[in-house]
């Protein structure tokens, strides 16, 4: 003691004894932590607030996992219906039925359009047949061969949705591949902020896949 006690050992001490104000529990009434708003609190006192803040944070991170684990099961379910939906369709006029009202019904879009990549005549009514050499609008979005999200050219927007009810004002854009290229699905909204670049494209992906191989066994059936 004559050569001192530096702060660093006692709480190397404490820090290897956890167990030592159990032994010496009279030193609890008599220790004090100063507390951000003035005076003093005991240190029982302290350590239960803490405790109780570090509870709170874990209620709150449960919470939000619980939110996020709801949200996720709601959007299988929806996506699920929209697969489904898909399988049963035996032409291509009822695979974009099937899209528009499983992405403006379920999933909240304002336009959807399904645009397909074809040299030859389709006899089509509720999607749109473009020649390839009529794609060079859309190629930047093509040519990624992943989704794109955000606020898009007004000419590019224009070229996909052709009489939107209101201006679109964020779009996604979904390349359609197997093999070759054979399309692009589109889906527009009217909010800005509803696409945006940032966002995830896990589900745009998987639904893109799921569409371009029922798109290519159609066209095979086709031929």
């Amino acid at each position: 003691m004559s050569q001192g006690i530096t702060e660093q050992q006692v709480a190397d001490f404490l820090s290897a004894n956890p167990d030592f104000f159990s032994q010496q529990a009279w030193l609890l009434e008599k220790l004090t932590v100063p507390h951000q708003a003035g005076g003093a609190v005991s240190l029982v006192e302290r350590q239960t607030s803490v405790l109780r803040a570090k509870a709170q944070t874990l209620q709150t991170h449960l919470s939000d996992m619980i939110d996020a684990a709801r949200h996720n099961d709601g959007q299988f379910e929806k996506t699920k219906r929209m697969v489904l939906s898909l399988l049963e369709a035996d032409n291509f006029d009822e695979v974009s039925i099937a899209l528009e009202e499983s992405l403006c019904g379920d999933f909240s879009g304002d336009e959807v359009e399904l645009i397909l990549f074809c040299d030859t005549a389709l006899e089509v009514n509720n999607l749109r047949v473009l020649p390839r050499a009529e794609t060079s609008m859309v190629q930047p979005l093509v040519d990624t061969t992943l989704p794109s999200c955000g606020q898009f050219s007004d000419a590019m927007t224009r070229f996909l949705f052709r009489n939107p009810q209101e201006p679109v004002r964020s779009c996604a854009a979904v390349p359609l591949v197997k093999g070759e290229t054979l399309g692009l699905l589109a889906i527009g909204s009217y909010d800005p902020l509803y696409f945006q670049s940032s966002q995830g494209t896990v589900f745009l992906s998987y639904i893109g896949e799921v569409l371009s191989r029922i798109l290519a066994r159609l066209m095979q059936i086709r031929g």
